[in-house]
C-alpha cells in the first residue's frame, strides 16, 4: 500500500517512479556543505546515502485525494523509456503502477501540478505525445513557461507543446487555489518558476516541495546550496523563508518530498 499522510479529509499519497545513484559525487552536488552537516544529514535520512557514501536519489510524485473524491496529482515523474530524463535517471519510471497501487486511474486525475520543468518531473505528463492524464488540467508557472522557452530544455517540445496543442495547459501567476485546502504557490529559486503546494486543513499542514529541496542536507543546514540551482541566491532565500515559517507553525508541518529516503518528514 503506497504511503499516505491524512490532512483532515483530504489524504496525500506518495507515489514512488524509481530511485538511483546520482550522477556526481554528493560532496560536488553540494559543495559547502561541511562535514558536520553530512554527518547530521545521514543521520536524519539513513537511506539516502549508500555504503559508500554516494547519493541515493529517489523520483518521487504525490497524490491528493480530496474528500469529495477528486484527484490533484504532484509531479509527473521520470517517464517511460523514452523521455528526457533517460539520458541520466533511470527509466522507465513505475508511475503507472504506483497509481494502480492506490487505485488511481490516470483518467480520474483533474489536475496536475508540475513543479517545474527539469526532466525527472514531467516525464508521465505525456505518453506518445499526447496527454496521460487526458482529463487533467496541467498547471505551471508562467515564469516557468517563459524559462523553458527562453533557454531552451528538452521539457519544452517533450511535455509544454503537447499540453498547449491539447488545450490541457494552465500557465498561472504567482499563489492558486485550484480546490479549497490547495494552494499552489509560487517558489522560484531552483528554477524561475519553480512552485510548491500547500495542502492545510485546519492546523494541520503539508507541504508537498518538488525541489525545493531535494536531499536532507538542505533540511539540517537550509543555507546550503545545489549545484543545479539556476539561481542559487533567490532558492536559499525562497527555501529558508518557508521552511521558518513552517516550523513556527502552532503545530509543526510536515514537508512531502520528492527526493529524500522516505516521503514525509515533520519538521
Amino acid at each position: 500500500m503506497p504511503l499516505q499522510h491524512q490532512v483532515g479529509n483530504i489524504t496525500i499519497i506518495a507515489l514512488p517512479d524509481g530511485e538511483g545513484p546520482f550522477f556526481e559525487p554528493r560532496t560536488k552536488a553540494f559543495p559547502t556543505a561541511t562535514p558536520e552537516d553530512w554527518r547530521k544529514a545521514d543521520e536524519m535520512d539513513p537511506a539516502s546515502v549508500t555504503g559508500n557514501g554516494d547519493w541515493l536519489l529517489r523520483f518521487r510524485c504525490f497524490a491528493i485525494r480530496l474528500g469529495d473524491g477528486r484527484l490533484i496529482l504532484v509531479d509527473a515523474g521520470i517517464g517511460p523509456a523514452g523521455s528526457p530524463a533517460a539520458s541520466w535517471a533511470p527509466v522507465p519510471g513505475r508511475l503507472p503502477e504506483a497509481l494502480a497501487e492506490a487505485g488511481i486511474d490516470p483518467a480520474a486525475v483533474d489536475v496536475v501540478v508540475l513543479t517545474h520543468l527539469h526532466t525527472d518531473h514531467v516525464g508521465w505528463a505525456v505518453r506518445d505525445g499526447a496527454p496521460f492524464f487526458p482529463n487533467a488540467r496541467y498547471l505551471m508557472q508562467q515564469a516557468e513557461i517563459d524559462a523553458i522557452e527562453r533557454y531552451g530544455s528538452p521539457a519544452g517540445p517533450y511535455a509544454v507543446a503537447p499540453l498547449r496543442a491539447a488545450g490541457r495547459l494552465d500557465a498561472i501567476d504567482g499563489e492558486h487555489r485550484p480546490v479549497p485546502g490547495v494552494r499552489v504557490v509560487h517558489t522560484p529559486g531552483h528554477t524561475p518558476g519553480h512552485q510548491s503546494v500547500l495542502v492545510e486543513q485546519g492546523d494541520d499542514t503539508v507541504l508537498i516541495t518538488g525541489d525545493l529541496l531535494v536531499h536532507a542536507v538542505q533540511l539540517v543546514a537550509p543555507d546550503t546550496a545545489y549545484a543545479h540551482e539556476m539561481d542559487p541566491d533567490l532558492a536559499r532565500t525562497t527555501r529558508t523563508a518557508l521552511l521558518d515559517r513552517l516550523a513556527a507553525h502552532a503545530k509543526g508541518a510536515t514537508l512531502a518530498v520528492s527526493h529524500l529516503g522516505d516521503p514525509f518528514v515533520t519538521l
